[in-house]
């Protein structure tokens, strides 16, 4: 959404004031993530952009219509579920005395079929600022209006800029309480607007937009005119018609301090026997439900434990009681292993929410124990990979960006996914290979952090097909960090030499990197030489590197003064000389090595010609890796013959002078 301001005073003391929205936490109010502000050349104006969570099925406003053309009733359950979550939210914000300013339906956000939040929380600053209120208001006058104004008529009171961004339904303003046309905002303004939300829901079916419309308007001058409309309601048979009959008239007072609190509303509609005997009665309670209650509830097995889940949506306490439920429940019963749609469904629910950590690390947790021990159970099992799985990981991968126990759990996580599939491309999409430079370089001195992200690049790029190497490229220079940190840990050693030797095939190690990455592989081997996964990825890293710089080969043959990398590679033969995989990328890699003129001495007096010629008469069945031998062996072997055109070009020696024999 973009705001445009009067001047930079007018964003500057606009943006102040919406930043402590940003800190709000609950599940039923879309938050702002980012807000900046940008001048825009074309029309020569300044623009408060304010981005939010955007990720919906519709608005209030949608059903409305939906129903108003069917002449339908709204059924009473969902309006039950909907009211709940909107009193629940509308709460929270008047504890912390935060206003919201422009309650209507086009502002209720439906997430899904039964989860809604409130959205474009506004600001004192946009609000009451006169020059741009008349813009508002003569806009919202207007037959037709919204959309965005023109520079020129109409834009009385605004001076130099005057292009405005309103939003799209043409009554907008007809949802707002009477004080809050002269600039004037309290919390019981907010009670006026919910309360023609509610007059909105119950109408639905016998009145049109319009007709809808002039009602709200009308109740602000001439409170009598919503008594026919109340009785109507009840005649009809509304659902819930006793309940908003009793509420409407204290809601929509055009004295403010005659008007009920948002505790008022809760308290006279727990009255009501309809909600009380509704299962979401609980949720429109603030107060927790307690312990032993939710106990007696989550008995049973997972069937019973999603359906307490499900009723009790937004309240954080029994979410997470149920989530430790199923992470203390016998494999037996847990049910192993779970479809996708069983994860999504636990999912969806827990990511109204995903600003509590302590749910999100019992999510987690129950994600790492559902797919890691359905792979234990059945190495074939098939793992959910959904994009809403990982989209729900990547979003609380980056809700909590200090929690090294989060951080660790979800980058497992990813990586049990990524070993069933392909998901390398959607992860680039998601942003992952900065996301992971980002916590390599702020939790390098971690080793759980760090061992568990090269973990999942090793998983990632080993199938990596086409990969944006910009990224990439920035990603070498953390894990060559992180491997020198770490230089005495072998797991990190074994994660991390994968990650270069598969960055080194993809081409993203720049030359400048290439000693210090040698280094770095040499230094592993003689870390752990015991490791032969780490062996054979360390053979294979140094063969793509050699194959492409003779600054490396030279490095391999001599590693540091005085002593040779090449008595390294011979011990690594003698230790591993049975298996064929290490002695094939072995030979591979002497193999570019003998492609250098200036290596192959270094070769020969290093004693290689002899091992190649073992491992040719020892892996005979072996073509690629006697083609491997034969390479080396022919270089050695053309090295060591004379050279018939050097001869040529030398000078011949001067011919002996024929002896003259002394006379007799």
């Amino acid at each position: 959404m973009a705001v445009e301001c009067i001047d930079e005073h007018h964003a500057n003391e606009a943006l102040e004031e919406l930043m402590l929205l940003m800190k709000l936490q609950h599940p039923n109010i879309s938050l702002y993530r980012e807000m900046f502000i940008m001048w825009n050349n074309e029309i020569s104006s300044l623009f408060l952009c304010l981005l939010m969570d955007y990720n919906i099925k519709g608005t209030f406003q949608d059903v409305l219509e939906n129903k108003r053309n069917k002449k339908e009733t709204i059924d009473s359950e969902w309006m039950h579920t909907m009211l709940s979550q909107l009193l629940d939210a509308i709460e929270y914000l008047h504890q912390l005395n935060i206003i919201h300013r422009n309650l209507k339906p086009s502002n209720i956000a439906l997430v899904n079929d039964n989860y809604c939040k409130l959205q474009d929380l506004s600001s004192q600053a946009l609000m009451t600022h006169e020059a741009k209120w008349n813009v508002r208001a003569e806009e919202g006058g207007r037959a037709g209006g919204g959309g965005v104004s023109s520079k020129g008529g109409g834009n009385k009171g605004l001076s130099g800029s005057s292009t405005l961004i309103l939003p799209t339904d043409p009554c907008h303003k007809s949802w707002m309480a009477p004080e809050t046309l002269k600039f004037s905002f309290t919390c019981k303004s907010d009670i006026w607007s919910l309360g023609c939300i509610i007059l909105d829901m119950a109408t639905c079916s016998f009145l049109d937009d319009t007709e809808a419309m002039h009602l709200r308007k009308a109740i602000r001058h001439h409170p009598g005119t919503l008594k026919p409309i109340l009785k109507a309601m009840k005649e009809k048979q509304i659902p819930v018609s006793e309940v908003f009959c009793l509420l409407l008239p204290f809601m929509l007072h055009i004295n403010p301090s005659d008007r009920l609190t948002i505790k008022d509303v809760i308290r006279i509609t727990f009255m009501s026997n309809s909600f009380r005997n509704s299962c979401v009665a609980l949720n429109m309670n603030r107060q927790a439900v307690p312990i032993f209650i939710t106990d007696v509830l989550l008995e049973g097995n997972v069937a019973n434990v999603l359906d307490v889940m499900q009723n009790f949506s937004i309240r954080p306490e029994v979410q997470l009681r149920a989530l430790n439920k199923l992470l203390t429940m016998p494999e037996e019963d847990l049910g192993l292993p779970w479809p996708t749609e069983l994860v999504e469904e636990v999912l969806d629910i827990i990511k109204q929410h995903e600003r509590i950590l302590d749910i999100l690390l019992s999510t987690c947790s129950l994600l790492l124990r559902v797919l890691g021990q359905a792979l234990a159970q059945d190495p074939e099992a098939e793992i959910p990979r959904d994009h809403f799985i990982i989209s729900f990981l990547m979003s609380a991968l980056r809700s909590h960006p200090d929690s090294e126990r989060l951080i660790t759990m979800i980058y497992n996580l990813l990586t049990i996914i990524s070993s069933q599939g392909m998901i390398s491309e959607e992860l680039e999409e998601e942003g992952l290979f900065l996301l992971a430079q980002e916590h390599l370089d702020h939790f390098q001195e971690d080793k759980d952090i760090c061992f568990a992200i090269l973990s999942l690049l090793w998983s990632l790029l080993i199938d990596a097909a086409t990969v944006d190497k910009e990224p990439l490229q920035k990603l070498s220079d953390v894990v060559i960090w992180v491997l020198t940190i770490h230089h005495e840990d072998v797991e990190i050693a074994e994660a991390g030499c994968a990650v270069l030797w598969l960055l080194s095939l993809l081409g993203c190690i720049k030359e400048s990197q290439f000693e210090k990455v040698v280094e770095l592989f040499l230094r592993s081997i003689q870390l752990c030489p015991g490791r032969v996964l780490l062996v054979n990825n360390v053979c294979r890293g140094l063969a793509s590197l050699a194959k492409v710089s003779e600054l490396v080969a030279f490095r391999i043959a001599v590693l540091e003064e005085g002593s040779s990398g090449l008595y390294l590679l011979q011990d690594i033969y003698h230790l591993y000389k049975d298996d064929p995989e290490v002695v094939e990328n072995l030979c591979m890699l002497l193999a570019h090595l003998a492609s250098y003129k200036e290596i192959l001495p270094e070769l020969e007096s290093g004693g290689i010609k002899d091992i190649v010629r073992t491992i040719r008469g020892r892996f005979t069945s072996s073509l690629e890796l006697i083609s491997y031998a034969d390479t080396v062996l022919q270089a050695l072997e053309a090295a060591a013959r004379p050279n018939p055109q050097k001869q040529q070009l030398e000078p011949a020696s001067e011919p002996e002078a024929p002896k003259v024999s002394s006379p007799p």
